[in-house]
């Protein structure tokens, strides 16, 4: 869905750093060298950045308004 704040293994906070990943991922730069730019050192949060699948958009036609 969403990246979660926090690395589940550290604890470290990864979240604010997602947009700028994206951003530098989508310029054409390469994974590794993206994720050493936005300063994810630890390969417990790198594996986070990596792993992660945007379902968001999928999911989201389903949800119900609720009232």
């Amino acid at each position: 869905m969403i990246i979660p704040v926090r690395c589940f293994s550290c604890g470290g906070i990864i979240a604010h750093k997602w947009e700028e990943f994206n951003e530098k991922k989508d310029a054409g730069s390469d994974i590794m060298t993206a994720l050493d730019e936005v300063g994810l050192d630890r390969y417990c949060c790198r594996r986070m950045f990596v792993s992660h699948i945007e379902l968001i958009d999928e999911v989201a036609p389903f949800s119900a308004p609720r009232q």
